[in-house]
């Protein structure tokens, strides 16, 4: 297959490349341009800041099979300031629309949009899968805007599969890579309560789950989450189990907020997601990494 991949230079992202290059796919990255010379392979020059698009060199690409999308300012990793939160929805609904634009006559047969589980807000002790409805907050904005803007792509006639991607857990970047410092110190613990659920993957997962995508052309929505949702109180004493350190810390809320600022804290922190992977499983997805400590350990391998 040729398949376009932005964000090719995020976490995912590079990790998405190496996986298409190494089963034979051709990849085509979109980067911008001052990236374009110190990269190696097939690339398109696009800013979406300014509304480029190389058109010449997406001409000369020729039809794409496949076009991944997974390009978008950080989550979480600065304070959301009104600017910030711009940067967070712009990056993700502008940078949609000038794709749908520059292949609105010749659009990819397959597009693999991101979006993340902060579609559903915070559903409490609920489980929630695809069919669920949206929830309220910022980030549930922020999924819906970015979904609906990529729906230009199924109008054009390309079949559309939306990522709500759960919490990648990686060393390479990420809330896990922020927390590994004071957990291998033994000075990690649970966050507010503890009673909060979240939905892990591990970045092999995430990768497997996104090629498995593309091969069997699984449209809508699809929640990119291991079937193990957990506590935040059982996600930490998992980490510490893996890393054979003790878990008794506690960061209260209000330190968090403090740290943060309230908003993100509560909506990317303490928020509680108990999210189900229904359609990869419907659809045959095989979880390499399907419990707690599985993906935990997966993802510890990576620094060794």
């Amino acid at each position: 297959m040729r398949v376009g991949v932005t964000g090719s230079t995020g976490l995912i992202g590079r990790a998405l490349v190496a996986a298409l290059a190494s089963r034979g796919d051709e990849v085509v990255r979109f980067v911008r341009p001052r990236s374009t010379p110190a990269t190696s392979g097939v690339v398109v020059a696009w800013d979406p800041t300014s509304d480029f698009v190389d058109e010449a060199a997406l001409a000369s690409v020729g039809e794409l099979d496949a076009l991944v999308h997974l390009a978008g300012a950080g989550i979480a990793d600065r304070r959301w300031t009104t600017k910030r939160r711009e940067e967070i929805l712009t990056s993700r609904t502008h940078s949609t629309a000038l794709l749908v634009e520059a292949f609105a006559k010749r659009p990819p047969r397959h597009v693999v949009s991101g979006s993340a589980i902060g579609y559903y807000g915070d559903t409490g002790d609920t489980a929630v899968d695809e069919a669920s409805p949206r929830g309220s907050g910022f980030l549930a904005d922020v999924c819906v805007a970015w979904e609906s803007a990529a729906t230009g792509f199924a109008d054009a006639g390309a079949t559309l599969t939306l990522l709500r991607t759960g919490i990648v857990q990686s060393v390479g970047g990420g809330a896990l890579a922020k927390q590994l410092p004071l957990f291998r110190l033994g000075l990690g613990g649970q966050l507010g309560a503890g009673r909060q659920w979240l939905s892990p993957i591990s970045l092999r997962d995430e990768v497997g789950a996104i090629l498995h995508l593309l091969d069997n052309t699984v449209a809508g929505p699809v929640n990119l989450v291991a079937p193990c949702a957990v506590t935040n109180r059982e996600f930490t004493r998992a980490l510490g189990r893996v890393l054979h350190r003790p878990t008794v810390a506690r960061v209260p809320r209000i330190a968090l907020e403090v740290a943060l600022g309230r908003e993100l804290a509560r909506e990317a922190i303490l928020a509680s997601q108990r999210v189900t992977p229904r359609v990869l499983r419907e659809t045959g997805f095989t979880f390499a990494d399907p419990t707690v400590d599985q993906l935990l350990t997966s993802a510890l391998r990576q620094s060794r």
